[in-house]
């Protein structure tokens, strides 16, 4: 969908926190800086609690206002911002936070005389908006042709707003039980309108099935998403399939679609627009329609990206449990439990989701990859396994259910069948870099294959120049081989990608030292002793190997612990 008419901004917070009265007063500034200080940290909460500290030395400060209407927004809570917005409106004050929580407001009190007779001149919204919800507000006032009108009017303004406007004709016909006008429009132009998102596609089937055309609903499900459905789309299929008419649900009054409104703008902006910007259309359609579970999902996302992972863990729970995206919000959950470094808690999560849903693969690749964060590789292992065993077989990323399993087994040293798993995953996908990569060093390391491990690592850069991790393994298979000199190249490269890594370093260090630049290798030692990583010794940057060689050099102390001296592998080159 047309994003360009958007009134975006760079970060919400730079819109409440730039032009206004310098606070000065005593005390005041101070929670006005520890506001600013938290709307820049994402912190809610607190940024709510020092601006309503600082309004009370200032009550008409316009910024103060402002950010205090955002802050209590964004945390979900339109009854404690309205007060203020209202103040805003009341003084003429130009604020689109304040606009939206008025009018939300009035939308959810479904005071549509009222939100057709704003002014929305003097207090826009953006123009998508405002002309949508005029039409919502003639549908609950049950004025069909004012609103169908409206919505035409919309979709003729501007061809960018066209999409949204004809997308919401679509759920207003239906709402009044004109299926036939709704799937006209959804399956115009090839049936463009009615697979623009998720919603679209579930709206035109609901509609369908209204009409008593199962099998054709069916078969747009089917051809929308393929045969691997989340179980929400399993529930939708299998009432089809029995038969069953479906609910129309999507938006079936106008509060339901003035909900509809601040999603669809809010999932069309995601990505493209500032987190915090987004989670004020998200959290408004959540607060109007508290069935919106897709509002709910992503405002919860967007909390997880803002890292503000007790909101995110918060709104995930609105989803009850009895709902068929349920399993979404329990998988959000365990990775912004995750996140907020409990991983104990997000493993609870997904160990009780397996029993819930034992069927459901992706529950099984979540638990796989925090196993494997957690270095039970083990019990990584077994996870990829069940997902493997669940997937469709001709799914074009299950290369990396084989690669991370690999990776599980070669940390157990379980070589054959870690190599058995990469070798899987290159039958998949040929050219995949991280398994051409992690396969080629493994075979480096293990002095095995060589001259493959090494065609598999200059495929990989090949794919990837950029990647600090795949050219220092060209590097370093390269000095495995003896070609020493031909490895400098690739490793100060290697560091110029990644200067603070104390693994490539570290090796940038050995190949100086093999051509014979000693000072230099031994800067290069030094330096990955620096980093903070190299504090966790591992088999790649042992930080006592290091000094090590520092105290007698690499190959003293290759010859203690039994390797070929470095001249020796240059002959064997």
């Amino acid at each position: 969908m047309p994003v360009a008419f958007f009134r975006t901004l760079s970060c919400a917070a730079a819109l409440l926190l730039t032009t206004g009265p310098m606070v000065a007063a005593e005390g005041l500034a101070g929670a006005y800086l520890a506001g600013r200080a938290a709307t820049y940290d994402s912190d809610f909460a607190a940024s709510a609690q020092y601006y309503t500290r600082a309004l009370v030395r200032d009550p008409q400060n316009v910024v103060l206002m402002e950010n205090l209407v955002y802050a209590r927004l964004a945390m979900g809570d339109i009854k404690s911002a309205l007060p203020v917005a209202q103040r805003m409106w009341e003084q003429g004050v130009q604020s689109q936070v304040a606009n939206l929580v008025v009018v939300g407001n009035l939308a959810l009190s479904e005071d549509y005389d009222a939100l057709l007779g704003r002014d929305e001149a003097q207090f826009p919204i953006s123009p998508l908006v405002d002309g949508l919800l005029d039409a919502w507000a003639y549908m609950g006032r049950g004025a069909v042709s004012d609103a169908l009108a409206q919505f035409d009017s919309v979709a003729e303004n501007d061809e960018g707003l066209r999409f949204f406007a004809l997308y919401h004709k679509a759920l207003a016909l239906a709402s009044v039980g004109d299926y036939e006008g709704a799937e006209e429009l959804f399956a115009a132009n090839g049936g463009q309108l009615g697979r623009s998102s998720r919603r679209a596609v579930i709206a035109r089937v609901q509609s369908l099935s209204q009409l008593g055309r199962n099998d054709e609903a069916l078969e747009v499900l089917v051809d929308s998403f393929g045969s691997g459905f989340d179980p929400a789309l399993s529930v939708l299929a299998d009432q089809l399939a029995a038969g069953e008419t479906l609910d129309f649900a999507i938006a079936p009054t106008a509060r339901d679609g003035m909900a509809e409104v601040f999603y669809s703008l809010a999932q069309a902006m995601s990505g493209g627009a500032a987190d915090d910007y987004v989670l004020m259309y998200t959290r408004m359609a959540a607060m109007l329609n508290p069935k919106h579970v897709d509002a709910i999902l992503l405002s919860a996302g967007l909390l997880d990206q803002l890292g503000r992972y007790e909101l995110s863990i918060e709104t995930y729970k609105q989803v009850p449990r009895d709902h068929p995206d349920f399993h979404a919000a329990e998988l959000g959950r365990a990775e912004a439990l995750r996140r907020a470094a409990n991983p104990q808690a997000a493993q609870e999560v997904l160990e009780q989701l397996v029993r819930d849903f034992p069927e459901h693969m992706a529950v099984y690749v979540d638990l796989g990859d925090l196993k494997r964060q957690e270095e039970d590789y083990a019990g990584a292992a077994a996870a990829y396994t069940q997902a493997l065993e669940l997937g469709d077989e001709t799914a074009s990323n299950r290369w990396f259910l084989f690669y991370a399993r690999g990776i599980c087994n070669e940390r157990l040293k379980n070589w054959q069948a870690a190599e058995d798993d990469f070798r899987a995953a290159l039958a998949i996908d040929p050219d995949q870099p991280q398994v051409l990569n992690y396969l080629g060093y493994s075979l480096v390391e293990r002095q095995v294959k060589l001259d493959e491990a090494l065609s598999m690592i200059e495929r990989a850069v090949a794919a990837r120049p950029d990647s600090g991790y795949i050219v220092d393994s060209l590097g370093w298979v390269l000095y495995r081989l003896g070609n020493y000199e031909a490895a400098v190249g690739h490793m100060e490269r290697a560091v110029e990608l990644m200067p603070v890594d104390a693994v490539v370093n570290d090796h940038l260090g050995d190949v100086y030292w093999a051509v014979g630049r000693h000072l230099e290798a031994e800067f290069q030692w030094k330096r990955a002793l620096s980093f903070p990583d190299a504090a966790d010794a591992n088999d790649e940057a042992d930080p006592e190997r290091i000094r090590r060689k520092l105290d007698i050099g690499l190959d003293a102390v290759l010859a203690e612990e039994g390797a070929a001296p470095l001249q020796v592998a240059n002959d064997d080159s």
